[in-house]
């Protein structure tokens, strides 16, 4: 019999610590009452949790969050701990065990890492036990963190194949405009997801956190592509994840792409990070798109950066569009060679190629 398919709720910095630094201990309660409801009715839950950096200031005494990459590290260090411990108290109230899952960007570029931290998030939640995820901020770089933990969230969803991705923020869904301005309006479900482009989605992160709305949308439409629907929901409102759960007009939904893309290619899509560029003609373009083809060299104009075999590439259009992401079959210099010619192996194989 397959194991359930979990749950995967992401609460930000804001919904977590208030602007003092510390705990919001009743809404940790609230929220902790609701993950064991849906373990209780049968549904595993993994929580995706910022919280540490801004913890980490609130136990030091900072009132602002600082700029600088080490301080943001050191603070991380000092408030992981507290966050952790923070969740473990609150689910221990309902008889849940934690576990800390902490990830990074570079882990979920390496396909072997990627499986692995899979089979671990398998394993807590077949075991009975809530993983707590963050991004490993005290480790992580400029060049290889997430960004926020909204896209972290989308990747663990996609990689757990979750039934859904909750996304709880401190406000009460995706507005047509900046809610604090006349006439915003709230938008309860999006299925066409091009009328995204349509709306003002550039809604200042808080204070404590990085994100914003926008990088909310964006982790929608990652789990969506993967076939796992989301919701956008306040998280300040307490039983609001057994409303999303059951259903009830409650936050924005955005629906599950009808034919999502396969894991594999999701990570590739997502996880894989660019080394360089490959520019191709619309004979090319249109195998790709048309046919599900290679790329073949006799298609390529252009090569650009400085990559090996096995490293992402982006491909793009005569307009520079990219159009799609792949794994070299060849590094940069062999592939400058085999430009516009016929014959021998595919500069992309298709099995290694998303199309964007």
């Amino acid at each position: 019999m397959a194991a359930p398919r979990p749950v995967v709720v992401k609460l930000g910095s804001s919904t977590l610590v208030d602007p003092r630094g510390r705990p919001r201990g009743t809404r940790l309660r609230v929220l902790a009452a609701d993950v064991a409801a849906a373990w209780e009715a049968g549904v595993p839950v993994a929580v995706v949790s910022s919280g540490a950096i801004a913890l980490g200031l609130g136990v030091l005494g900072h009132t602002a969050r600082p700029g600088s990459v080490r301080e943001l590290q050191a603070a991380a260090a000092v408030g992981q701990a507290v966050l952790q411990r923070a969740w473990q108290q609150a689910l221990a109230r309902h008889g849940l065990r934690t576990g800390q899952v902490l990830l990074t960007a570079s882990e979920v570029h390496q396909r072997s890492s990627y499986l692995n931290a899979r089979a671990t998030l398998q394993t807590l939640l077949g075991w009975g036990i809530t993983p707590i995820v963050n991004e490993n901020d005290s480790t992580a770089t400029d060049e290889i963190t997430f960004g926020d933990n909204d896209a972290l969230a989308a990747q663990v969803a996609v990689l757990l194949r979750a039934r859904l991705l909750v996304l709880l923020t401190d406000t009460e869904g995706l507005y047509t405009r900046d809610p604090r301005q006349p006439g915003a309006e709230l938008v309860r479900e999006v299925t066409d997801h091009r009328l995204l482009a349509e709306l003002d989605v550039a809604t200042p992160g808080s204070a404590w956190g990085s994100g914003g709305m926008r990088s909310k949308v964006v982790a929608a439409e990652m789990a969506s592509a993967g076939g796992v629907p989301c919701a956008i929901a306040h998280g300040g409102r307490g039983g609001v994840l057994g409303a999303v759960l059951r259903g009830e007009a409650v936050g924005t939904r955005f629906a599950a792409d009808e034919r999502p893309v396969s894991a594999y290619k999701l990570w590739l899509r997502y996880g894989k990070p660019i080394a360089g560029r490959v520019e191709i003609d619309a004979g090319a373009v249109r195998a790709l798109q048309r046919d599900g083809a290679s790329l073949l060299p006799v298609g390529i104009t252009g090569v650009h950066g400085r990559f090996v075999a096995g490293d992402g590439i982006a491909i793009v259009d005569p307009d520079g569009v990219t159009v799609a992401k792949g794994i070299a079959a060849h590094g940069a210099a062999d592939l400058r060679r085999l430009v516009g010619q016929r014959g021998g192996e595919p500069a992309v194989h298709r099995d290694e190629l998303v199309l964007l």
